[in-house]
Order: C-alpha cells, then sequence, then structure tokens
C-alpha cells in the first residue's frame, strides 16, 4: 500500500480526561469506511485524499524508538483519527505489532475501531492486560443493520461490530461502546438508544460513551449535507439541518434530553457504566500507579 513520511507516532496529550489516554498514536493516515459524518476528514486536520488510507514509512521503528525513549510509562490511545483494523491491517499487521511494542515496553492501551479484525489480537491483548490497563471499545451509532449500511456504508454493520464486543467481553477484556455520533432527525430516538444499550448489556460490554449529537465544521459539513442529499433524496433533511443548527460546530439532537434520561436510566439497570471518570477509574483498576515506570 501506499505511505506518508512520518517524524513521530506518539503524540504526548495534555491532559488524560479521554479515556485516560496518556498519548495518542496513529499507524495510518486517512480513512475508508465511508461514514458520512467522519469528523477527521474536517479541514483544520488537513488529511489530502482522506478516503484513501496511507501507513506511515518505518511506523513500527519511530515507535519503537518512543517506547524506548519515554522514562514514564502510561495508556496509549489509538482510533481517534484514522481506524487501526482498516482493511489493509489484516495483511500489513502494523496495528499487531504495534500492541507487541506496546506490552513489550509495559504500556498500557486503548482501541477504538468499527472492525471485528480486532478479535485477531485478543491474545496480545491479554498479554498487554497482565501487566497494563486495557481498554477495546467499538463505536455504535446504530442497533439497525439496515441504517447502518446508508450512514457508515464500507464497514461491518453494528451486529458484527456487537458480536466482536462479545468474543472480546468473553475472553476478560474490558469492553466499552462509544455512541456517537447521535444524527439529528436520522437515528436520535428512544428505541435506538434502548436497543443498543440493551444490546451491549447482553454482550457483556462494561461501558458505553455517548454524545447526542453531531460536530459539523469546514469540508466536514458540506461533505454530510451531500451525502445527505444522496441517500436521503426528498427528505429535506439537509434543509432541517441549515434551518437549526446553521453554521454551529456541535448539532445536538433536539431529543437530547429525552434521550439522555432514558440512556442513564437503561445504563444504571443493567450496570453500565456511562460517566468518563468512572470508566477510567474502572478500566485502570488493580494497576497501581502506572506513572512510576522506569526504563
Amino acid at each position: 500500500m501506499k505511505t506518508v513520511p512520518a517524524k513521530t507516532i506518539l503524540q504526548k496529550n495534555k491532559t488524560s480526561d479521554w479515556f485516560g489516554n496518556d498519548y495518542n498514536m496513529n499507524l495510518y493516515r486517512g480513512c475508508c469506511h465511508g461514514c458520512i459524518y467522519c469528523d477527521s476528514r474536517s479541514e483544520c486536520y488537513r488529511v489530502e485524499n482522506f478516503d484513501t488510507v496511507h501507513a506511515k514509512e518505518n511506523a513500527l521503528v519511530i515507535l519503537r524508538d518512543e517506547l524506548r525513549r519515554k522514562v514514564r510509562s502510561g495508556v496509549i490511545g489509538t482510533g481517534a483519527m484514522s481506524d487501526p483494523y482498516n482493511p489493509f491491517e489484516e495483511k500489513e499487521l502494523l496495528t499487531r505489532h504495534s500492541l507487541e511494542l506496546i506490552s513489550a515496553y509495559d504500556f498500557g492501551v486503548t482501541v477504538i475501531t468499527k472492525s471485528p479484525l480486532i478479535t485477531r489480537d485478543i491474545d496480545v491483548y491479554k498479554e498487554i492486560a497482565d501487566h497494563s490497563p486495557v481498554l477495546c471499545k467499538m463505536t455504535v451509532t446504530t442497533a439497525d443493520d439496515e441504517l447502518c449500511k446508508l450512514i457508515e456504508p464500507n464497514v461491518a454493520v453494528s451486529s458484527e461490530r456487537f458480536n466482536a464486543l462479545a468474543k472480546l467481553s468473553d475472553s476478560g477484556i474490558f469492553t466499552g461502546i462509544t455512541l456517537m455520533p447521535i444524527l439529528p432527525f436520522i437515528n436520535d430516538t428512544e428505541d435506538n438508544i434502548r436497543r443498543i444499550v440493551r444490546t451491549a448489556h447482553e454482550c457483556g460490554v462494561r461501558c458505553v460513551y455517548p454524545f447526542f449529537g453531531v460536530t459539523l465544521r469546514t469540508n466536514q459539513r458540506e461533505h454530510f449535507f451531500n451525502m445527505l442529499d444522496k441517500i436521503f433524496p426528498d427528505s429535506g433533511l439537509r434543509e432541517q439541518y441549515i434551518k437549526r443548527y446553521a453554521n454551529r460546530y456541535e448539532c445536538v439532537s433536539p431529543n437530547v434530553k429525552k434521550l439522555q434520561k432514558l440512556f442513564t436510566e437503561e445504563c444504571e439497570r443493567f450496570g453500565i457504566l456511562y460517566n468518563m471518570k468512572s470508566i477510567i477509574r474502572a478500566y485502570k483498576m488493580g494497576y497501581g500507579d502506572m506513572q512510576l515506570s522506569f526504563f
């Protein structure tokens, strides 16, 4: 596959507020899932040809050297900008080998993906969990596979993601769902939220973190609107968004209060964590202070 130059692989985070991540790791650039709402295609990220996946040159060598130089260990998050389990990963193995390096240097990891390919690496996640925190998350936006095919056309449907979560959970791995984005006028229904939380419970998922809306900004907004016109012709969805949100960055569902109430009640009924601090505390429980690990 094509590659792009890279000077670094790990970026140190200013805080670890987002799922307890001390570092971010991106081995690939771009994404071919085709999700109509993806924030990563926004102009501010400067990713040219976003729909084409490129591997970063010498990614594993750079990562190894960066891990060796770290005085303190911590948790490495991956999947924020580009899915680490894109179709090319099956042969490229960059994500798998990076996990092996992460384990070798006693770091923890959180991952977010939409691909069941993550189950291939259960053995490495279990190895990391022997010494450091592990949190494996799937993004799920709809419980309806047919709607999923429309808004996330080139990736596994939701039912396949739930099956992957069940396999991860059955293996003893701490699993979660990022329930986002919830698209106003499309999947922001009480039935959708209820079905996702209840299916998560059936699959042994420990946490679900939601955002009852979508973010839209330059490049991404026009792409999203164009896809609405294409996928839902004559629906008037573009006009609804423009009328209600104009150029607003955060487009929160008009049903947000009802959805939040229902979501909270369902999570508490099934013992699913949904508060960020509680999620971080739970998956890191028993690992002590990782910041004191020296090499």
